[in-house]
């Protein structure tokens, strides 16, 4: 043991002396092992502390209290809840009466002798700067004790007056005001003064403002109505502080009064499963990830980790190798002085060793300090401010353990290869004959073939895509097993090929040892490169076959529908203005009720329309039966039989106007590209022009249903009877054809629906362009629109955008700077064992651009026989993922005929293959890989004395 103990200390002291003479060679690798370590230990600290715990969480949520009582508008009928608070449902079955809709009386819920906070939440447009912003705004008075930690105060204070206000620094930012400016809402003719800067630590993106209770909602919800606009929407909850906390039991009690309430005390302790009466329901319960995917998690993360250390271990093992190489003469006499095989696999493993430990102590310090540092940058990402910096030291011991595991992995081969160097061959510098492995080579052709049968079967007889990349996965490290053997392949070409090139070759089939796991290192990324370049440009080419216009190529749309289209004017105006735009087709919508009713209705005083289509013209799968599902009368072969019936096509295009119902002029057809006259002719006439024949009659007439009594409409819909309301029919023309309208469905003319006694509001507009608008144009009108405040529809139609551009790049990039890196290291490996060939070219009068084209090729063929043997096994597991996805999808098709679902097409799933790409890294990685290789390698070396053979 204690000579055991002195053989390793004294190696690891030499592994130590070596590391610090070799200084590059040891930065090189260190930063290979470093980085991977630094990012991970940088990404465990800062998911730890971004990961809040229990109290935390509350802390930002309650405050000092001990609950928060909501009102979930159930009119006060007895719910259950989870002890969270957020999943509930009534008690009873509400499955054939009406839901329960209204407020509770939420003070008889209160526990005597309990402090109350009242904490209002609305939302208003704020004027600032730049125009007008939605904002959120939140009456508590969070100078309160009770609400400390909801609001961390940054500068000035909080609210103490009716007339002042604090603003998140967001909201600031975004508005260009400050602490100490005024602020108006609009339609409310008061103004603040903000007196404070704040922010929310768990929600640091809200634009929000805070007042006093009753101070900001109440007189801009009541001046907004008056303006007949919709209100500020408030909800207003209840912080709770009591003796002894709110218990299991009280927050029972108070869900039989038809409120839930987060409990502070029940979070933290929560109840038995079995306590809890809501998971003893049907269909409610804890949701847990199931074992078997934890397991696939596990075994998926096992595997990105194992693949990640294999290519760590194929860059770094050569420059271990170097090292040895370097050394040979230092572990000769190591061995001359009675040291045996042992002692010189010692000394290579403690070269892992020290660089494996190093590696381990400066990416873990960096990625912690890294996260420090970066702490403001990071929250402000994440969207949170931290709980804390935690650090988990057993995390961190076991990341840094897997730089010291790589580091004496990446050792292992070139310790056994020094140990069998006799010691006259280290002493005089001999090469010696090297053999390589037949046993490597059959365990790669059976792995290789294992794994490509277990992809094949997973592509053409399952649609588990994990069968696919787990075969894939197997039969590529059989691949990287097999490299030694497919490099000996290579060298058969070198007898054509001129002196250089068939030297380089040559000596790269020769010695396999260093070759072979740069190869495979390039192999390996060029393979995943190449597999997601692949699967991507093919899942790109399929969205570009599936991607439906909503508008002509450069044509603009615009909606808004709130306000009674108070703000259309000015967004139509800004459009025009900004955009270089030709032809502008004003629409509007039909409204029912109060003019600033929204689309849908809802609201109290609106209702809303609906077109008529006539019993005859409606699909068969889709007939309301009073809540029946129509499609479960019919066969499967019926469904797939009227799928194809005219009656039950579906447009491609959805709708954003209720029925697809517009009122326009013929502007808006020359907007869409449609050409008709007679369809000009019928708008002129005051015929509504018609896009979908099963909205007309047998009298060729449309009819349109006014509803104002949505909860009768409602109720008659339950049992599958015609909603009562007031049903205005116009004459109708239909398009000859099929013209695409864009989920249009109906034109008709302002004058047509003021005949029909039909009321409209301003919707928006769509614009023909004679030019593509740039970016700076859109910005330009973004800007223009923001300042309204509205919630505006924009749509310009440029066509399908692949985002996979940027995504290939990187890609390519990726695996070219580990090609070049691993090549580079073969080559200078390359050259520590082909010095005395290249002293003897030297003596034989070889030019001096030999040495420097020899180092080029060297560097070239291992990059091309890494990248083309990568492109070869990458490409394969992306065609069985994409044959997996189309059987799935396919499967999924048929199912879906069966059910009747009209709006689904034949999937098509393309396989692409990136040429782009493949052309970059078959070519333009292994000529620069080699142009760059020769450009540092020195031509001119001085002629030495050649070892003694």
């Amino acid at each position: 043991m204690k000579n055991w103990f002195h053989s390793w200390r004294a190696a690891v002291r030499i592994a130590r002396r070596d590391a610090w003479r070799f200084k590059g060679r040891s930065f090189l690798v260190l930063a290979m092992i470093a980085l991977p370590i630094l990012g991970v230990s940088a990404a465990d600290v800062t998911l730890r502390s971004s990961d809040l715990s229990t109290a935390e969480s509350l802390n930002r949520d309650l405050g000092r209290a001990d609950a928060r009582i909501s009102d979930p508008s159930l009119a006060g009928e007895p719910l259950l809840q989870n002890p969270t608070g957020e999943q509930y449902a009534p008690v009873g079955d509400f499955e054939n009466k009406p839901w329960p809709d209204g407020p509770a009386d939420v003070k008889k819920t209160i526990p005597p002798g309990a402090t109350v906070l009242e904490d209002t939440l609305g939302s208003g447009k704020l004027r600032t700067t730049h125009g007008l912003l939605h904002t959120e705004i939140r009456e508590l008075k969070a100078s309160d004790p009770m609400a400390q930690g909801i609001m961390r105060l940054l500068d000035g204070r909080f609210p103490e007056k009716g007339g002042e206000v604090a603003a998140t620094t967001h909201f600031l930012e975004t508005s260009g005001l400050r602490v100490g400016s005024k602020l108006t809402a609009r339609g409310l003719d008061a103004d603040y003064r903000i007196v404070g800067e704040y922010e929310l630590p768990s929600s640091l993106g809200t634009d929000q403002v805070n007042a006093l209770p009753g101070a900001f909602l109440a007189p801009l919800d009541k001046a907004l109505k008056a303006d007949d606009l919709p209100g500020t929407s408030p909800t207003t909850t209840r912080l709770v502080s009591l003796s002894g906390g709110f218990t299991w039991n009280m927050v029972q009690e108070a869900n039989a009064k038809g409120v839930t309430v987060t409990s502070r005390a029940v979070q933290l302790n929560p109840p038995a499963d079995s306590d809890v009466p809501l998971y003893q329901q049907d269909g409610w319960g804890t949701y847990e990830q199931s074992t078997a995917s934890k397991t696939f998690e596990m075994a998926a993360m096992g595997t990105i980790v194992g693949l990640a250390m294999l290519e760590i271990c194929l860059l770094a093992g050569p420059a271990f190798a170097v090292g040895a190489r370097r050394s040979r003469r230092q572990l000769g006499l190591v061995g001359a002085n009675g040291g045996d095989r042992s002692h010189i696999r010692a000394i290579v493993l403690s070269g892992g060793l020290v660089i494996g430990v190093a590696s381990a102590v400066v990416g873990t310090v960096l990625g912690v300090a890294l996260t420090f540092a970066l702490r403001p940058v990071l929250e402000e990402y994440n969207g949170g401010r931290f709980g804390g910096m935690e650090i988990r030291p057993l995390e961190l011991i076991g990341i840094a353990a897997l730089a010291v595991l790589t580091g004496l992995l990446a050792a292992i081969v070139p310790a056994v290869t020094a140990s069998r160097q006799t010691v006259l061959a280290s002493l005089t510098g001999r090469r010696g004959v090297r053999r390589s492995s037949r046993v490597l080579p059959v365990l790669g052709l059976i792995a290789f073939a294992l794994g490509a049968a277990i992809a094949l079967y997973g592509s053409t007889m399952t649609d588990q895509f994990a069968i696919v990349a787990g075969g894939s996965a197997l039969a590529e490290l059989g691949v990287v097993a097999l490299t030694p053997a497919l490099v000996g392949l290579f060298g058969r070409i070198g007898r054509w090929m001129p002196l250089s090139p068939r030297l380089a070759l040559r000596d790269a089939v020769r010695n396999r040892g260093r070759t072979a796991p740069a190869v495979a290192a390039v192999l390996a990324a060029v393979a995943g490169t190449v597999a997601v370049s692949t699967y991507e440009a093919s899942s790109d080419a399929q969205s570009r076959a599936a991607y439906t216009p909503e508008l002509p190529h450069g044509a603009v749309s615009v909606m808004l529908d709130e306000g009674g289209g108070r703000d259309v004017p000015a967004v139509r105006t800004a459009v025009q203005k900004n955009l270089p735009t030709e032809i502008r087709a004003d629409v509007d919508r039909i409204s029912v009720g109060k003019p600033s009713c929204s689309m849908y209705g809802g609201e109290d005083g609106c209702g809303r329309y609906e077109v008529v289509v006539p019993k005859a013209n409606q699909c068969p799968l889709w007939m309301n039966n009073g809540g029946e599902d129509p499609s479960e009368k019919f066969s499967k072969a019926e469904r797939r039989k009227l799928i194809k019936d005219w009656r039950c096509k579906e447009g491609d295009v959805y709708s954003s106007v209720n029925g697809g119902v517009l009122i326009g002029d013929a502007k808006l057809l020359a907007v869409l590209g449609i050409k008709d006259a007679d369809a000009e002719k019928a708008l002129a006439d005051g015929r509504i022009v018609s896009f979908d024949k099963r909205n007309i009659d047998t009298n060729g007439k449309i009819g349109i249903r006014l509803i104002t009594d949505v909860e009768a409409a409602d109720a008659a819909f339950e049992k599958g009877q015609d909603p009562p309301g007031d049903v205005k029919t116009v004459a109708a023309h239909q398009v000859a054809g099929s013209p695409n309208a864009y989920g249009i469905a109906m034109i008709l003319t302002p004058a047509t629906a003021e005949a029909t006694g039909l009321s409209t509001v301003p919707l928006g507009a769509y614009y023909s362009t004679g030019a593509m608008p740039s970016s700076a144009q859109k910005q330009k009108l973004d800007s223009e629109l923001d300042k309204t405040g509205s919630d505006v529809s924009l749509r310009i139609e440029s066509g399908y955008v692949s985002e996979n551009s940027i995504v290939l790049l990187a890609l390519t990039v990726f695996a070219g700077l580990v090609t070049i890196g691993a090549a580079g290291i073969a080559t200078g490996l390359a050259q520590a064992d082909a010095e005395a060939d290249l002293k003897t070219l030297a003596a034989v009068g070889a030019p001096a651009r030999v040495r420097r084209t020899l180092s080029g090729f060297q560097c070239g063929v291992v990059a091309v026989m890494g990248v083309l043997l990568g492109s070869m096994a990458g490409v394969l597991p992306a065609i069985g993922l994409r044959l997996t996805q189309r059987r799935s999808e396919e499967d999924w098709y048929r199912k879906a005929l069966d059910e009747g679902l009209s709006a689904v097409d034949l999937p098509h799933v393309p396989i692409v293959i990136p040429w782009g790409t493949l052309a970059a890294l078959l070519v333009a990685v292994p000529l620069g890989a080699a142009i760059l290789a020769a450009l540092v390698t020195r031509s001119h070396r001085v002629l030495g004395r050649r070892a003694a053979t």
